[in-house]
């Protein structure tokens, strides 16, 4: 009868351990449609998901997500905005080189020129936010570059828009991410019987 019951325990626990792995090792959903247009169709697509960090918090709500536009100049979101409360601290999500920080249009706006992302290089931007970092500075990832701002936000409550760039394109800062990161949920614990 123990024995029985050693057997079942330890085919739970192999069937966990299998299904955990198939989970993690899975492609992830896609978060947009495939073939969305960017803001320069010229420019390659592909981003490498060499983020380490998200740029506020563990794991923050979405408020509203990239939206490319079908042109250059139509309507669209090109960035995503992350809920965080005023005084957040705002974070590098990869290594690179401040490329500016400073104020646009009364906003506190922040650019990494991203390390070995080829020429033009990916540039992440972060705004509104006060820099803690200065132009030419290099960030690593995790690296605090400035915090939230109370003011300037397009969202209805406190954000950070966080957006990504290579030259004149716009492309989504979530596919920095990689799966283990962006689709990290909370852990729990499971009952053997």
């Amino acid at each position: 009868m123990r024995a029985n019951r050693c057997v079942r325990v330890c085919a739970r626990l192999i069937l966990l351990v299998i299904v955990t792995a198939t989970a993690l090792l899975a492609p992830p959903p896609p978060l947009f449609a495939a073939g969305a247009p960017l803001a320069d169709p010229g420019l390659p697509a592909t981003v490498p998901a060499i983020g380490r960090t998200w740029p506020v918090g563990l794991r923050p709500r979405v408020l509203r997500g990239w939206e490319p536009p079908a042109t250059v100049y139509g309507p669209g979101h090109r960035g995503v905005d992350l809920a965080a409360p005023a005084g957040t601290p705002v974070r590098a999500v990869a290594p690179g080189r401040v490329a500016f920080a400073g104020r646009v249009a009364g906003r506190g706006v922040i650019s990494v020129d991203l390390a070995g992302t080829g020429d033009p290089p990916l540039r992440t931007t972060y705004e509104p936010v006060t820099a803690a970092v200065e132009e030419g500075e290099e960030v690593e990832p995790g690296e605090v570059i400035g915090t939230v701002d109370a003011s300037g936000s397009h969202c209805t409550t406190t954000c950070v828009h966080w957006g990504l760039r290579r030259g004149e394109g716009y492309l989504d800062p979530l596919s920095l991410l990689p799966p283990w990161l962006l689709y990290r949920g909370p852990s729990r614990l499971l009952p053997l019987t």
